[in-house]
């Protein structure tokens, strides 16, 4: 049976000009799908346009090209009409649980504002109660609705702000790292927190982070950004198996191991130089400035976006695909070879 596509993103592109002949390339062509009832993660290192690339495709940012289609609705065509509505499916949790919040609100007025704006529930009764169940629903106690974010922890602070963009009842939520300014004692209780919310809601969530062994938790698919572009995508299991960039077998050589044995004796890969300006990105390969397997071709051609094996997708020339036979399954092999 196949999947339905809830948000599909096509060369989806987010620059900002500086001045009149300088531009930073946030978001430089990146696609995928992420289907109905699904986690799509989307890691890399801080400044790599992951968040950039979250803001524009619910629209706090306008595209500067491309497509964002969300239930085959284009989002940056919509009317200003259209786009309220839309929002009613669409929402999203920021990273800081600290300056996400109104620190002059109380948790009542945060999460029944969204409400209030849409016109939901016919008067404040019933919006006190859909508050009251919100906060259960996150692990908190309607005691807390007259409470004020400074009188909460950043894991509390966190679960406000997720009851917040459920208030609407959405059937889409991006979650801009919203583990990064938190305990690592109290990241596993929010992962957990969103995958059961995700079971009972039917929920679909776009899962953007830095730390690749908590995206592993709770995404189905993964895809892993550098400098703006998408350099690796496939399943979960498969990444952490079958790494292909070896910008993703760097990263997955940087999160520890519980055993000492195993710690102690495997190869951890390390990164030489600093991440390139997306002001002046290299030429060819982005990444080709830092690989260890750099070849002449990736400075002097731009890497295809190409399926290697089912459902695994890499740009690097590092692979290619054997499309002698068209029955046959792929096979990929290093171009050095």
């Amino acid at each position: 049976m196949k999947k339905e596509i809830l948000l599909e993103v096509k060369n989806l592109k987010k620059y900002f000009p500086l001045s009149k002949r300088t531009v930073l390339k946030a978001v430089d062509g990146v696609s995928f799908h992420i289907h109905k009832g699904e986690t799509f993660g989307v890691v890399g290192e801080s400044g790599c346009g992951k968040s950039t690339a979250g803001r524009t495709i619910i629209g706090l940012y306008e595209q500067t090209d491309g497509e964002v289609k969300f239930s085959g609705q284009n989002v940056h065509t919509l009317t200003k009409m259209e786009k309220f509505k839309l929002h009613q499916k669409m929402q999203m949790i920021f990273q800081d649980p600290y300056a996400s919040l109104n620190p002059r609100s109380t948790v009542q007025e945060i999460i029944s504002e969204p409400m209030e704006v849409h016109g939901l529930y016919a008067n404040k009764l019933e919006r006190l109660e859909r508050v009251y169940q919100l906060l259960e629903d996150v692990g908190l106690n309607r005691e807390h609705a007259n409470r004020y974010p400074h009188e909460f922890s950043g894991g509390q602070r966190q679960r406000i702000g997720i009851a917040r963009a459920l208030a609407l009842d959405p059937d889409f939520i991006i979650a801009d790292e919203p583990i990064s300014a938190l305990d690592v004692s109290v990241q596993a209780q929010v992962v957990n927190l969103l995958k059961r919310l995700q079971k009972e809601k039917g929920l679909t969530y776009l899962f953007i982070a830095h730390d690749l062994s908590m995206v592993k938790q709770i995404s189905d698919r993964i895809g892993v950004m550098y400098l703006g572009h998408l350099v690796e995508q496939t399943i979960s299991k498969q990444l952490y198996k079958n790494p292909l960039h070896p910008y993703t077998k760097a990263l997955l050589s940087a999160i520890p191991i519980p055993d000492p044995d195993i710690e102690d004796t495997r190869e951890r890969i390390i990164l030489e130089g600093d991440i390139p300006s997306p002001i002046e990105p290299p030429s060819g390969c982005v990444f080709r400035t830092r690989c260890p397997e750099a070849m002449e071709v990736c400075s002097q051609i731009k890497p295809n976006w190409q399926e290697i094996e089912q459902d695994h997708y890499v740009a690097c020339h590092l692979y290619k695909k054997d499309d002698s036979d068209k029955n046959a399954p792929k096979v990929n092999f290093l171009a050095k070879s």
